[in-house]
């Protein structure tokens, strides 16, 4: 079997190929959008294994080129799989604090200057992933992948009333403000 990992990350993609390998399986590995259409184009693989966030353009736009270009090799996208490895409670500390803002991971509790906050299971994965990362600004197609998990359309207008809902719950009437929007980028968590 011979697979495709469009994988930008270089330590996630060696993973992938060390871990493909030792199932007897032959990956080939690209690093960006280009490379990724070059040789999905120019190979005969069983499988392609391809992220979201690509240097060059995204995995979705990648996968609909592909399409259009008479590639028919089934695609799996690698977002479930980082929001599955995000949601281990190992991987990260089940409390956290930013500013007054309390979240508890673990037992799905928030708070804000002391106050219980209640969020809806999509509330609280959008805030999960703004948590986890802290100061970071999250595109619109990492913070689907995480909150949906489905072939969600990142350009349906659902993520800014999600992130609506969220700002009223936990910044409305607090400061610091802890949800920026950066037009065009996505948003940035923090203080």
């Amino acid at each position: 079997m011979r697979v495709l990992i469009v994988e930008d990350d270089p330590e996630l993609a060696g993973l992938l190929r060390d871990g493909l390998r030792a199932q007897r399986i032959d990956p080939t590995l690209a690093g960006t959008f280009a490379e990724g259409r070059e040789r999905a184009s120019g190979g005969s693989y069983d499988v392609i294994l391809l992220d979201v966030r690509l240097p060059g353009g995204s995995g979705f736009d990648l996968c609909a080129e592909l399409r259009r270009g008479g590639v028919t090799t089934p695609v799996l996208i690698l977002a479930g799989l980082e929001a599955l490895a995000r949601r281990r409670p190992a991987l990260a500390p089940a409390r956290h604090r930013i500013a007054d803002l309390e979240v508890d991971l673990g037992a799905r509790e928030v708070r804000r200057g002391g106050r219980p906050i209640t969020l809806s299971v999509k509330e609280f994965a959008l805030l999960e992933l703004f948590v986890l990362h802290q100061g970071r600004v999250l595109d619109r197609s990492t913070i689907t992948a995480h909150v949906w998990d489905d072939n969600h359309d990142p350009f349906a207008n659902v993520l800014e009333v999600l992130v609506r809902r969220l700002r009223r719950k936990i910044d409305d009437g607090f400061e610091p403000k802890l949800i920026t929007t950066l037009r065009g980028a996505g948003y940035r968590f923090g203080r």
